[in-house]
């Protein structure tokens, strides 16, 4: 019986790191034989939770996170937790490790709590708790941001009642983004404080993220004030734990608030000074390099910008430009936000020009790269960084620097944080804007192409002949045809769907031996399920009784159990039939089928196809 994996993905702002963690472990478990259910804590809040039940059987779990996520479910069980980055580049290497039994037993279990413990890096944690904090701020710098920008199209002044540009619209929009945008630091604060000691951390973190606003300590105030109000909380609670239970409601609503927040307040009272001057310091000194070094204003925000593409360093940048934009700086995010689009859209340029530098699935995901670069978007570089990371990441620095130097140089001014070309209307030189950006990737581009080596498509002489040099997708398309696709399937259990698929091919002359063909798909279904999830199933076979490769597609609109690890009924099975020299074949095509169908819509438009034309159409 294959083993059961459960795993949790997420990332400070939750767009993209999240779902390609997710989307690198499904593959790998697909590739190893084992069953896995991702949970997502994306922008949007947690989907695909894991159930109790789920977590009780499950023989290991993965957590690929770089924000706060609720681990205390997980005692007892074998863990492994480490950043989202490591979920999208290591993932086999995870699985893996889960396999082999190397999980550490996480703490928590009484029974179990004297076996080893993987420990997380201190700097790990501390990156986790500020990333939680980001994480919740930047919706709200998002939308603070873009609304302040939109009221001045109505003029700069517009907000102003004693100005001619005075518009009512205008003045309500600014004051609702003034307020979103007010809450940064709180929010900051708080959940800074709330990752470290849950929701009672949370109640003196407000409190200092507030004062922080308020004594002009800012930013710097706020993550100071954030750590300490969660340690300090944690210490608290921790000592009044032998208080007998009957002081429970006293303690959690009366002492532990009371001292924490008095605690926290007289630290922020100390810090506003200090940290007030510094955060002035620094105001006058990036301002300063803006007018007087805006080369080595951009090579250091190009450089942090495309060094990690949403990482930490990347974030530092970010929420730097974010600040000063609080304070009606804009020159700065411009910048901050011209490197950002630039590493995606250099891959995308590249892609486009020099195609043979990639291979067909890689070209594809680069042209998607114009889509990401224009929305801001800067993750989409990330998996071709991560193949060759010593030659592409110097490269992606040094686009995004020559963008930001440019933007700094034409002094353009970008007044909404977020959204890349689709807040054009908000710039103040849109076109030069976009200029800049351009001739950033271009240079990146170039560079790209001169440091990556041509991409040999390795390909096996059996699908050479098969093809005629048409190439390995044209093979994968081909395996597809309209008589081995049954509109509606009979059977109503697994052993009788496997039966009938391989009955199907059996008829259209691709199998000389069913028998033979049937129970090595069976042997492969008792080492794992290929119950993919979604609805989905892929049960494959390599067998000397394959005539030629093919995909048998079977839709049943009731559904059938197929031992999925979500539980789900099966609608929609593909089944693989592989002959024993088509090794690249079969890989090829269930890697391909695989990243298709996680997209729900996709499987969802085969479902909905009325006729196995159109079926074959949607798959080929």
């Amino acid at each position: 019986m294959s083993k059961k994996i459960l795993a949790v993905t997420g990332c400070p702002t939750g767009i993209a790191h999240t779902f390609m963690a997710e989307k690198a472990l499904k593959l790998a478990a697909l590739e190893l034989g084992c069953e896995i259910k991702v949970e997502t804590n994306g922008a949007i809040g947690v989907e695909n939770a894991l159930t109790p039940k789920e977590i009780q059987e499950a023989d290991a779990i993965i957590v690929a996170c770089d924000k706060n996520v609720d681990m205390d479910r997980f005692n007892g069980k074998p863990v492994i937790e480490v950043s989202v980055s490591e979920g999208i580049n290591k993932a086999e290497e995870l699985i893996q490790k889960c396999l082999e039994n190397k999980a550490p037993i996480r703490k928590g279990d009484m029974r179990r709590n004297n076996e080893a413990e993987e420990k997380v890096s201190i700097g790990h944690q501390i990156y986790k708790h500020l990333m939680n904090g980001v994480s919740h701020m930047l919706p709200l710098v998002v939308a603070g941001g873009v609304l302040i920008a939109i009221s001045f199209l109505w003029g700069i002044y517009s907000a102003e009642p004693t100005h001619e540009q005075y518009n009512t619209v205008a003045a309500t929009i600014k004051s609702i983004g003034g307020f979103s945008m007010g809450l940064m630091v709180p929010v900051l604060t708080a959940f800074i404080a709330q990752s470290i000691a849950g929701r009672p951390g949370m109640l003196a973190g407000f409190v200092a993220g507030m004062m922080a606003n308020d004594n002009g300590s800012g930013f710097i105030g706020g993550i100071i004030g954030g750590f300490f109000a969660g340690y300090f909380t944690l210490l608290i609670v921790n000592s009044l734990r032998k208080l007998p239970r009957q002081l429970e409601g006293l303690k959690s609503i009366f002492i532990v608030p009371i001292i924490t927040v008095f605690a926290s307040g007289l630290l922020m009272v100390a810090l506003g000074g200090p940290c007030a001057s510094l955060n002035e310091s620094m105001m006058k000194f990036l301002s300063g390099m803006q007018e007087s070094s805006p080369i080595a204003l951009g090579l250091v925000i190009g450089c942090m910008s495309a060094f990690d593409m949403g990482g930490p360093v990347n974030k530092a940048a970010y929420v730097t430009g974010t600040m000063l934009l609080a304070q009606g700086n804009y020159l700065f995010m411009a910048g901050v936000s011209a490197a950002c689009i630039t590493p995606p859209l250099i891959i995308a340029l590249a892609a486009t020009f020099k195609k043979d530098r990639f291979s067909n699935d890689d070209r594809t995901a680069g042209l998607l790269n114009y889509v990401l670069g224009f929305t801001h978007i800067t993750e989409g570089a990330i998996p071709f960084a991560a193949k060759n990371p010593l030659k592409v990441i110097p490269v992606l620095m040094i686009g995004s620097s020559v963008s930001a130097i440019l933007t700094y140089m034409m002094k353009i001014e970008v007044p909404a944080p977020h959204g890349g070309f689709l807040i054009l209307g908000l710039v103040n030189k849109p076109m030069m804007w976009v200029a800049c950006i351009l001739a950033g990737s271009a240079v990146g581009a170039l560079l790209y192409v001169l440091v990556t080596p041509k991409v040999e498509v390795k390909e096996d002489k059996k699908i050479k002949e098969a093809v005629t040099n048409q190439g390995i997708d044209r093979v994968v398309a081909s395996l597809y045809n309209e008589n081995t696709v049954a509109l509606e399937l009979k059977s109503n259990s697994k052993e009788e769907v496997l039966i009938e698929m391989t009955d199907l091919l059996y008829k259209d002359g691709i199998l000389t031996n069913k028998e033979e063909f049937l129970a090595e798909i069976k042997k492969r279904e008792e080492s794992g399920s290929t119950g993919f999830g979604n609805g989905v199933a892929i049960p494959h076979a390599k067998t000397k009784s394959v005539v030629k490769p093919r995909v048998a597609v079977g839709i049943s609109k009731k559904g059938f159990e197929f031992d999925s690890l979500d539980r789900k009924p099966v609608h929609l099975i593909f089944m693989i039939a592989a002959g024993e020299g088509d090794n690249d074949l079969h890989l090829r095509t269930l890697s391909s089928l695989a990243q298709n169908l996680m997209e729900k819509e996709y499987v969802d438009q085969i479902l909905a196809s009325k006729d196995a034309k159109e079926i074959v159409g949607l798959l080929a």
